[in-house]
């Protein structure tokens, strides 16, 4: 299994998910190993040189976006769908109920839509990757905002975002409210997600990205 993620300092949440699902040993017969060999490798794929436009990238990603995971004769890209196809490759994290997993699939359409482009937009600006005047940062902040009222709401009722257990719906929203704060967008009245983000932070396995990613590509 193969994955094409950022360059490093960039977001790369579907590669702590590929990482938390193939270390956990109650997932597979041991950690990080599947019964054929290494569960995965990474190639990181550099934006600003316009690799992920070239035409082998391309036959990878036909978007020419990140993330993509290979896995055998499948390629398949965005977050989301890569999050869905692991959960039901591994048979974890994916909910266990058919209205488990229809909640799963609705936080992560809610994630997409609500949460993730009105965090990375104002991280943009602030570390210069994205220009845009204060009325711009501020309509993103104001919509990331009340998006986190949304989430902090939900979760003053149970412990994750899918009931008692975390579900690949916590990973991919957890990987957008990590980089709030680089966005200069304040978690501080928002107990439950920040209690939340702690119950995250102690799953078995869990790593931060930095800690996750390889230095260098896989050969």
């Amino acid at each position: 299994m193969l994955a094409f993620v950022q360059s490093r300092g960039e977001r790369n949440v579907q590669a702590d998910t590929l990482r938390y699902l193939a270390e956990r040993p109650d997932l597979q017969g041991g950690a990080g190993n599947v019964p054929d060999g290494p569960a995965l490798a990474y190639k990181h794929v550099d934006l600003r040189a316009g690799a992920h436009k070239q035409p082998d990238y391309l036959a990878i990603n036909r978007f020419g976006q990140v993330p993509a995971l290979v896995d055998g004769d499948l390629k398949l890209c965005q977050s989301g769908s890569i999050l869905l196809y692991l959960a039901d490759k591994f048979g974890k994290m994916g909910g266990k109920t058919a209205e488990e997993k229809a909640r799963v699939r609705e936080w992560l359409f809610w994630e997409f839509d609500r949460l993730a482009p009105n965090v990375y937009r104002p991280r943009a600006i602030k570390r210069g990757f994205m220009k845009a005047d204060d009325n711009v940062y501020s309509l993103y902040t104001g919509l990331a905002n009340d998006a986190l009222k949304v989430l902090d709401a939900a979760l003053a009722k149970s412990p994750f975002l899918v009931g008692d257990e975390a579900t690949i719906a916590d990973v991919a929203v957890y990987g957008d409210v990590a980089y709030a704060e680089e966005g200069a967008i304040d978690l501080g009245p928002y107990a439950n997600v920040k209690a939340w983000m702690g119950r995250i932070e102690q799953l078995p396995g869990f790593k931060k990205y930095e800690d996750v990613l390889p230095k260098q590509d896989a050969a």
